[in-house]
């Protein structure tokens, strides 16, 4: 039979801790509520003692949380667990968890805390005795543990256990240990701590050398039975475990992984997602289980090996976790293999064009744009000379006029076929969408712009700009990108790019 480990999500106090700004309590409740949907048996609300808002938003997660548990985190003084109790009164589901926490290594205790070890346990048993007063359920964290003597750290912890802890807590806070060593600890934890039946053992692993999700996998292989961390791993410096990581690695190894969780999988991506939008944080495409590159392939032999079977290339099933299956990225890396499956998914057979001369000239424009999109395809295999024909819409010239407090001036002239179009706008508002209107008129294209993205850097002194484009026309996304050391130049050549490539998909439709 399967144990179950029990999830303690801490993104609301140690990942809010690595964010720009601080959430606000509505914000907070937004993501507790997405956290409980999603199953986790523990949420860490926040550190009620930093601030009056921090306390206000544990109270207000404590009022309307009925599922998962409620945590707050405390330092080893009176003040702090009173807050902390104080915070969480409202809780009536079930009783609430203090979190207690010291420094335990030696680094810590003398020039952290200017302290000893006697005082460190006097502080940490008179701490466990006062959050009894307030409830049965106490976790306690002995901080640096991966850098802290092992005698001492079995010693602290069989007395906070012999006063009324419930869980310990092992944190490799500053992500200083290796698998194999934190497996050791929690071994040597568990043969040499003579009540630790009397607690569950837990876990918290940060990610400054890599190596959180493999110390959080590993000690729950040797006996540690909660797992805490955030989703997408946000926390101090490099981050905590991600959450999603070991969830699906017990889910998808549960060969060798005999273990389950209450989470419901289904939910991981769009949950993750909405927290990451709600914290206004970015992660790598490449970011295991949810990066947008997680289920994206562009080297020909794996776009092939996937059609043929998803399980070639893929360990885990997009739907699994709620995500949509992603297109393969059409590249230069690409074969024919997926330029046969986008033109099938187009409703176009083999008959209709050829495959070697649109994977000839598919190769020619994929090393020149970089990326290949549907209505690339389309262009190159219905139009007949698709290299030598003009492009309809071109830029002439545009100039761009700025004063301090009064209008601005923006000339604009563009190349329509063989006629020359000028037009010159006054305006005191955003020239972004003054470009795209104008230009939206000009061509009189019905386009909506859906993002555009902005990246600036310096190269031989001078400032080099890069946008990325993207509108909707008649419910398909198309894409233009360009470089210039003007921004707004960059952004109008970009929209002039999409508008091409919308007119020879329009005229393509047309014939086919």
């Amino acid at each position: 039979m399967k144990e179950n480990i029990v999830i303690f999500d801490t993104t609301l106090r140690d990942g809010e801790q690595s964010l720009p700004f601080s959430l606000n309590s509505s914000k907070k409740l937004k993501i507790a509520i997405l956290l409980e949907k999603l199953g986790v048996d523990i949420i860490e609300a926040g550190f009620p003692v930093s601030s009056p808002e921090d306390f206000k938003s544990i109270e207000l997660i404590s009022k309307n949380i009925k599922k998962s548990k409620i945590c707050s985190l405390s330092r080893c003084i009176k003040n702090d667990i009173d807050i902390s109790a104080k915070a969480m009164r409202f809780y009536k589901h079930n009783s609430f968890r203090i979190h207690l926490f010291i420094g335990t290594s030696e680094l810590h205790i003398k020039h952290k805390l200017k302290k000893n070890f006697k005082d460190i346990l006097e502080m940490s048993v008179q701490s466990v005795i006062r959050a009894k007063k307030y409830t049965d359920d106490i976790e306690f964290s002995c901080e640096d543990a991966g850098r802290t003597e092992i005698d001492n750290l079995c010693f602290i912890i069989e007395n906070v256990i012999k006063n009324g802890v419930t869980t310990i807590n092992i944190p490799d806070t500053v992500g200083y240990t290796i698998p194999l060593e934190f497996s050791e600890i929690i071994k040597k934890i568990l043969n040499k701590v003579p009540n630790i039946d009397k607690a569950k053992l837990s876990i918290h692993c940060h990610n400054d050398l890599g190596m959180a999700a493999g110390n959080s996998i590993t000690a729950i292989q040797n006996g540690a039975r909660q797992i805490e961390g955030t989703i997408s791993g946000i926390g101090e410096r490099s981050g905590n475990t991600a959450l999603e990581e070991v969830i699906m690695a017990i889910n998808t190894r549960n060969d060798i992984l005999n273990f389950k969780t209450n989470i419901n999988i289904k939910k991981i991506y769009n949950t993750s997602k909405k927290i990451i939008e709600i914290c206004d944080f970015n992660i790598s495409p490449n970011k295991p289980i949810i990066g947008t590159n997680s289920f994206s392939h562009s080297s020909g032999i794996h776009q092939d090996g996937v059609l043929k079977n998803r399980k070639n290339y893929e360990i885990i099933s997009p739907d699994s976790i709620g995500s949509k299956k992603q297109n393969f990225n059409l590249t230069s890396r690409s074969g024919r293999s997926a330029i046969k499956f986008y033109m099938k998914n187009m409703g176009y057979s083999e008959k209709e064009y050829n495959l070697n001369k649109l994977y000839k000239d598919f190769i020619k424009l994929a090393d020149k744009q970089g990326r290949i999109f549907n209505y690339d395809l389309l262009s190159l295999a219905f139009t007949k000379n698709f290299y030598k024909e003009s492009e309809y819409f071109k830029l002439i010239n545009l100039e761009i006029f700025y004063k301090y407090n009064k209008e601005n001036k923006i000339l604009i002239n563009l190349k329509i076929g063989k006629k020359n179009k000028k037009k010159i706008i006054f305006n005191d508002c955003n020239v972004i969408y003054l470009i795209f209107n104008l230009l939206k008129k000009i061509s009189k294209i019905n386009i909506k712009l859906k993002n555009f993205i902005s990246k600036s850097s310096i190269y031989k002194k001078k400032i080099i700009s890069k946008v990325n484009v993207t509108v909707i026309y008649k419910n398909i996304k198309f894409y233009g990108n360009d470089i210039s050391s003007n921004f707004i130049k960059s952004y109008t050549l970009s929209l002039i790019k999409i508008l091409n490539s919308i007119r020879k998909y329009k005229n393509i439709k047309k014939k086919y």
